[in-house]
């Protein structure tokens, strides 16, 4: 165990997330395809969504906390430590958040998020939140976290799942799932114990949470400043090309990762330098703990947007039983479309209210398409229509709920 957490103290953190993505777009390239649409919209201050319910949202968390000996069995206190971390830094409560430059404190930004451990779990029965499984020392947590080997996912369109243990590598800090595939059986994230809380076997540099704060950004659909693309050596050119964005004006334009504790300001990946330099203090860059201090606005578009279209099932969850209840008219306002524009699929989103049927009608008002709405968030495929501007009627039986428009493109 020495040697492990040694080697831990003097290795980057590694977040393999875009990974995870290149993964599963090698194996769905439509989704792939389907990718610029959904973080167009994602990105997009005019979608019309807001948060739709509450001003601030309340995620439950289930842990699951996978080990090989008594070490990597993480206390309570440990994973109480990191979701107090994750509170403060969505919140902008962080008392180091005044660490980031003068010049770029006004884009800081309240997420308007915040979790807690589950009191309810898919039973409805009372739960403090963590599941603990001992697993054999040659378990394999990168691929097997998720199976019944490991720690089978509560319901991942009401829980974030959360599996915490001891990569086969040990730099690795963690990984989310990826956004287009909601819902599936790894829907969540993983974390290496040794990243994960303030106490316990969290050890320095990344001992302070930001990796579990940058993983739940993933999570929530933000990207790395410097794009999806870490596996080529650092290149100028790479700038402006679709891996090398995250679609947020506010964090300035990079080409790589930054590493370590850089001196402010840094030009040394930026894409266009300027006297202001990158800003390798975000969530989302591969600094250290000590470094990493805020979020942006338009990062906080993206997150609103994700709660509102591909996790927006995560409203309507009862794991936390302070969640409250809301008004009729909420609820209907809460059903969106995403992507919007979109020349792949659309997605209904109704976490607050049940609709079973859609129907497509395009702009003489011919009906050109209807669907049975299976569950929250519910995809149309759309690549057969031609392109122009349609309206969806939205039914709860044979009652009609909503009308909204969205433009194929």
């Amino acid at each position: 165990m020495g040697l492990v957490l040694l080697a831990n103290v003097s290795a980057q953190f590694n977040c393999v997330t875009d990974k995870k993505m290149k993964q599963f777009y090698g194996k769905n390239p439509q989704a792939f395809l389907h990718q610029k649409d959904l973080y167009n919209y994602l990105s997009s201050k005019n979608t019309n969504t807001g948060k739709n319910t509450q001003t601030v949202i309340t995620i439950p968390i289930v842990v699951h906390v996978l080990y090989k000996n008594a070490v990597q069995n993480i206390s309570d206190a440990q994973i109480a430590s990191q979701i107090a971390v994750l509170n403060q830094d969505f919140r902008k409560l962080n008392a180091d958040s005044n660490n980031a430059p003068d010049v770029f404190k006004p884009v800081r930004s309240d997420m308007e998020v915040m979790f807690c451990l589950a009191t309810k779990n898919p039973s409805g029965n009372i739960t403090n939140g963590i599941v603990r499984k001992s697993v054999s020392n040659n378990f394999n947590f990168e691929e097997d976290y998720f199976k019944s080997i490991g720690s089978v996912a509560w319901d991942p369109t009401k829980y974030l799942n959360i599996w915490v243990g001891n990569p086969n590598d040990p730099n690795l800090g963690g990984w989310s799932s990826v956004l287009a595939d909601v819902g599936n059986s790894d829907d969540g994230i993983g974390m290496n114990y040794t990243t994960f809380g303030t106490v316990g076997t969290a050890i320095f540099p990344y001992n302070k949470g930001r990796s579990m704060t940058h993983e739940v950004g993933h999570y929530l659909g933000l990207l790395h400043p410097f794009g999806e693309d870490t596996d080529v050596p650092p290149n100028s050119a790479n700038c402006g090309t679709p891996s090398f964005d995250d679609f947020c004006a506010d964090t300035p334009a990079t080409y790589y990762p930054y590493s370590g504790s850089p001196t402010f300001p840094n030009n040394t990946y930026t894409c266009t330098p300027t006297s202001s330099g990158a800003m390798f203090m975000n969530f989302m860059d591969y600094t250290r703990d000590e470094v990493k201090v805020m979020f942006t606005n338009d990062q906080k578009t993206i997150v609103t947007n994700t709660l509102a279209g591909p996790r927006a099932s995560l409203l309507n969850s009862n794991g936390c039983s302070s969640v409250l209840g809301v008004h009729e008219v909420e609820k209907v306002n809460s059903i969106t479309i995403f992507p919007n524009p979109s020349s792949q699929y659309i997605s209904i989103a109704s976490p607050l209210m049940k609709i079973n049927t859609a129907e497509i009608f395009n702009s003489e008002g011919r009906l050109v398409k209807k669907a049975d709405i299976k569950n929250e968030t519910y995809k149309i495929d759309v690549r057969d229509l031609a392109s122009g501007v349609y309206f969806v009627r939205t039914y709860n039986n044979y009652d009609f709920v909503k009308s909204m428009k969205f433009i194929k493109k």
